[in-house]
């Protein structure tokens, strides 16, 4: 208790007021008042003070006058602003050597690039900011503004001057490859090099082109010093990345060998350590994520063609996701995606496909990603993570892809998978590219029997068909053998089909083009847009192979109502009459790529003939049998459909004795039929 009422006392001496006289008088109930200028919490209020008792002003130690308890003189809000920019000046005038020089060089640069001013006038102001710069361009190039007025003096400057300049920075280059300012100086240097200072250029990257690599902004500079070299100073730069030896002794890379398998060959290199250094040289630049650069997708492209089978799982793994969507854009780099997809685990090509979303379409649209998604399409057995992903957005610009030369590549694969009409040599080799030391060993060398098999056939197809380089029909023969060709429209009858899924191809495709609803979609499109798509150099095959119901007839039976509206279309278009003063190929018959693809179909598709006859054809074959619509006319009597040649034939065959529709070159009617 005693120590109970002791702290009780204690608790009320704290509640004093300090300057009492300590006779233990409690303090009055109300809650005293401080003035505004003092808070409650720091401390009692100071004693009143006298005019004469106030402080004098007090010379301080840096020489300013300081007055105690005096009020400030206040600044306007203009003041303040003048004062903190004279600051700023000052301070970079301190950090800067040459800021007088960039406030020179900023007034001449507004006006040099200018569009609307005089050629002598700009080489007037280039000539002036050069000679301003001469001799400190190595110590401005790394200014955000003066590699800007750099750039737009060797844009315009003379040769002279502009060697001028590059040898005042030639024993600079390398520093200012990582500058982030500098880098772009370099790059425009690299643009107007001759092909001396270029090939010297490359000649001073040597034994720095991988450190170069593991930066960010030096990577730049070797890509575009790469992309600018010829195939000899290419293969210096790749030399380096492949092992220690090249990269010391730069003889050993003059080799004429393109591959690394022919280099460790002729160098009798040790394979081991080659992987030991290319895995230390690209494992930091993966971890760092720069893989935007060919040269990067090169390197790794010669590192699947040695590595081991856990080296190259490794790699596969790391690429696995959205940075493998940022390579896809050169031929290498959708070689890589490709061999991903082909040798990733289930789990990786779920990464990769996710990693997709937001850009199938910008992938569709360009050349070597579109072959990205013709390979998820033809290997991936997830149709329902690629119906989520790829048919979900596909479906949305249908419109745009059908008429694309490349967006219209992966409709085609579902189509009809593999038709080397529709893919190149090189396409489809791209597709059997596979890693050696993932491959199985029942086929160790699928790619070289692939692209042997390719080339056979498509030479027997130009020696019997005269295709020109374009890949347009010149003559008829062409339009004989593609038909002869699309007799056999079956997958089994293709190329060697595409490794890698386990899944049944017939029931993958059916999966993602006729389940996903994306075949649907695709027949309402071509119905909206049969006109369009016929007169079309590339939407042609689209709508010819919906209109046919695509390989294996795959389209059959769920959509023959669809297709029947299709042929119902068609024939409407061709049937409309023709109007005065309209241009000659505004007729369906009459235009050059809508004409053989009616051909073709009256070839290939009988139900479709038949409609063509009855709506558009009967009894004014006469008015069609001249031109491009006499092979349209003549094509009846080429069905193998023995119902459409006896109900075109009645005609059509006075017309042949006539001598009003003339017979194509190289055709003989068969009357005995």
């Amino acid at each position: 208790m005693a120590a109970k009422g002791q702290g009780s006392n204690d608790s009320k001496k704290r509640k004093r007021f300090l300057g009492t006289d300590g006779k233990g008088e409690k303090s009055n109930s109300k809650k005293v008042k401080f003035p505004s200028n003092h808070h409650p919490n720091k401390g009692p209020k100071k004693p009143f003070r006298s005019p004469e008792q106030q402080p004098h002003k007090i010379e301080s130690q840096f020489g300013k006058s300081e007055t105690v308890g005096a009020k400030k003189v206040t600044q306007t809000k203009h003041e303040r602003r003048l004062q903190s920019k004279e600051l700023t000046e000052a301070r970079k005038k301190k950090r800067k050597p040459h800021y007088n020089l960039e406030r020179e060089l900023a007034l001449l640069w507004e006006k040099m690039r200018q569009r609307n001013i005089s050629k002598q006038e700009r080489s007037r102001l280039v000539s002036e900011g050069l000679q301003k710069m001469k001799g400190k361009i190595p110590e401005i190039a790394s200014s955000h503004v003066s590699s800007r007025v750099l750039q737009t003096c060797v844009k315009y400057c003379s040769q002279a001057e502009r060697d001028a300049v590059y040898e005042e920075l030639r024993p600079h280059f390398r520093t200012l490859a990582c500058n982030t300012y500098a880098v772009h100086l370099v790059k425009k240097m690299l643009d107007t090099a001759s092909k001396k200072q270029l090939a010297e250029f490359i000649s001073f990257l040597h034994g720095h082109v991988a450190s170069l690599l593991r930066h960010m902004v030096g990577s730049v500079v070797i890509e575009h010093a790469y992309q600018l070299g010829n195939a000899t100073q290419k293969q210096t730069l790749l030399a380096e990345l492949y092992c220690t030896e090249l990269q010391l002794f730069k003889d050993l890379a003059s080799g004429k060998e393109l591959r690394l398998v022919d280099v460790i060959s002729r160098l009798d290199l040790s394979k081991a350590s080659v992987i030991r250094h290319m895995s230390s040289v690209l494992q930091p630049i993966l971890e760092k994520g720069i893989v935007d650069h060919s040269i990067i997708h090169k390197t790794l492209i010669e590192y699947f063609s040695i590595a081991d089978q856990s080296s190259a799982a490794d790699v596969i793994q790391q690429l696995s996701g959205p940075l493998l969507v940022r390579m896809i854009d050169t031929r290498e780099g959708s070689r890589i995606a490709m061999l991903c997809i082909k040798h990733g685990s289930a789990k990786d090509r779920k990464k990769i496909i996710k990693g997709m979303k937001g850009y199938v379409g910008k992938i569709a649209h360009d050349q070597h990603g579109s072959m990205v998604l013709v390979c998820v399409l033809s290997i991936v057995d997830d149709t329902k993570l690629v119906g989520k992903v790829v048919i979900h957005e596909l479906r949305t610009i249908l419109k745009e892809l059908v008429l694309d030369k490349n967006g219209r590549r992966a409709l085609l694969q579902l189509l009809h998978p593999n038709w080397p009409r529709y893919f190149s040599p090189d396409d489809l080799a791209s597709l059997n590219l596979s890693i050696p030391s993932l491959c199985t060993k029942a086929n160790p060398k699928p790619f070289c029997f692939f692209v042997n098999t390719i080339t056979i056939q498509r030479n027997k197809q130009k020696k019997h068909s005269g295709v020109s380089e374009d890949g347009e029909e010149d003559n008829i023969d062409r339009e004989g053998v593609e038909t002869e060709s699309n007799k056999r429209r079956s997958t089994g009858e293709n190329l060697q089909s595409i490794g890698g899924g386990k899944k049944d191809p017939l029931l993958r495709r059916q999966e993602l083009l006729v389940n996903s609803g994306l075949a649907e979609s695709l027949i309402d499109t071509c119905i909206e847009s049969a006109g369009e798509l016929l007169r079309s150099n590339f939407g042609k095959e689209i709508i010819y192979e919906v209109a046919t119901g695509g390989a294996d007839g795959i389209l059959h039976p769920t959509l023959d109502t669809k297709l029947g509206t299709l042929h119902g279309t068609i024939a409407s278009l061709v049937a409309q009459p023709k109007p005065e003063g309209a241009e000659e190929e505004d007729n369906l018959l009459e235009n050059f790529h809508s004409s053989r693809t009616i051909r073709r179909l009256v070839l290939d598709c009988p139900t479709f003939a038949s409609i063509l006859w009855k709506n558009a054809l009967k009894g004014k074959c006469k008015m069609w049998a001249q031109g491009h619509s006499s092979r349209v006319a003549y094509a009846f009597l080429e069905s193998s459909d023995s119902t459409i040649r006896e109900l075109a034939r009645e005609e059509l065959q006075p017309l042949i004795d006539s001598g009003t529709l003339k017979l194509p070159e190289n055709k003989q009617l068969d009357k005995a039929v």
